[in-house]
Formats: structure tokens, sequence, C-alpha cells
């Protein structure tokens, strides 16, 4: 996932060192802290998208250093452990972590779990209902509406929309979204993209050839809009 920031904190180096290599071949941007303390300072002055968090560090424990974070962090946290007890995975979610991960772990159960946690976390952030005088998207009902008429969409293309609309206003990559709505296996196929979003200019766009709402970024992927000339949309939670 590009742009995407990861902050990894474990005391042991050879751990961090193993997982920026990987985090990083797989597109994610890596920092890294030692310990709790580092890790709380880290995230004021950096701002990550997501955390993974050891619990046995030296100078405080991952559990503690989970709820500090907390305090001005919203984004994701996963719980990194050898300890595989139901006590210490209640306690992690109970101190505001999103998952807990058992080590030892493939590299491929950590990307997906780090990645439907940031889908997750998108979720929370983006409206469920976007309005407009010509276009409504109910991302929960799954309801989409051209000029008060119901365009109806396969599932690829409702989850090609979704995933524009969470990021509204942000250029998402071809790979991106190949890997949100196809599988982590997908990322170079953009003809699957291309096809989806010309039929979804087709179901939602007045003009498909001088689209308005979703935008070509050459050579990079698209981004949904609202045209500036619309109302101002309401955006609510059904």
């Amino acid at each position: 996932m590009e742009n995407v920031t990861i902050l990894v904190v474990d005391d042991d180096p050879q751990i961090r060192r193993v997982l920026r290599t990987t985090l990083f071949a797989a597109g994610f941007d890596v920092l890294e802290a030692q310990n709790g303390q580092e890790a709380i300072d880290a995230v004021i002055r950096h701002h990550p998208d997501l955390i993974l968090l050891d619990v046995n560090m030296s100078d405080m424990s991952g559990f503690e250093a989970c709820s500090k974070i907390r305090l001005s962090f919203e984004g994701p946290i996963i719980i990194v452990s050898v300890r595989g007890s139901e006590n210490d995975k209640i306690n992690a979610f109970n101190v505001g972590a999103d998952d807990y991960v058992v080590k030892p772990f493939t590299m491929g159960e950590l990307q997906a779990r780090i990645r439907t946690a940031l889908r997750h976390a998108a979720l929370r952030r983006s409206p469920s209902v976007i309005e407009t005088p010509e276009l409504n998207v109910d991302l929960e009902g799954r309801i989409v509406a051209v000029r008060g008429n119901r365009a109806h969409m396969t599932p690829k293309e409702f989850e090609v929309l979704r995933t524009l609309v969470v990021h509204q206003g942000k250029a998402v990559t071809y790979r991106r979204i190949l890997q949100a709505v196809w599988g982590p296996d997908y990322g170079e196929e953009t003809e699957k993209v291309r096809a989806i979003i010309a039929q979804l200019r087709k179901k939602i766009e007045k003009d498909p050839a001088n689209p308005r709402y979703i935008v070509t970024e050459p050579w990079f992927g698209y981004r949904f809009q609202l045209p500036t000339e619309s109302k101002e949309p309401s955006h609510r939670k059904s």
C-alpha cells in the first residue's frame, strides 16, 4: 500500500530489520522505535498510519505504551508478542489495541492483518453516506443513486467505487485498488481496474468521456471527487 507509514516498535534490532525490509518491499514506508518512549515520541513527530507494537520492552510494557499512545493516536495498533494467553489478548484490547498477533507468524499473515486494520480504519474515518443533488452513495446500504434513480452495480463495481469514496479527494493507485478489491496477490493487472472504471463512469457520470466524479490520475490511478460547482454535500452516518 503506497503512502502508508508503519511504525515498528521492538527492542530486538534483528526483528526490526526483518520487518522493515519485508514491509518496505510490500510498499509501506517504515519507521522504527526500540522502546515505548521512542514509540510515543515517534507518534507525535511523524504521525504514522499504523503501529506494530511488541509487548516485552525495556522501559515499559507494550500494554502500557499502547495505553499512552492511544491518548494522541487514533490509527490501528497491532500488538505483536510471543505471549498468547487469553489474558494477554484481553489486556491488549482493553488498552486500545485493534489486533493481537502471536509470534512466530508468517509475513503473509501479518500483512493480511495490517491491510485489514487499515481498511477498517479507513471505513471508520469516511462518511457512510454521501449526498449531492446528482449522486447519492450509501456505503453501508450498498446503494448508489444517480439523479434519483438507483444505479445497479456488480459487486466488483461497487467495491471499486467504495475504495475510491473512502479515500475521497486523494489519488488511489492502481495497485491499491487491485489489492483492496481483488486481493493481495494482485497489483499489476491495471486493465481490470480500467474496465471497471469505464463501467462506473457510464453509470454515474453525466458525460463519461468528461468525468466529474471519477478523475484519472495519469500513470498513477484514480481519484473520487465532488464537483466544485455542486451544492455542498451532507455527510452522515446511517
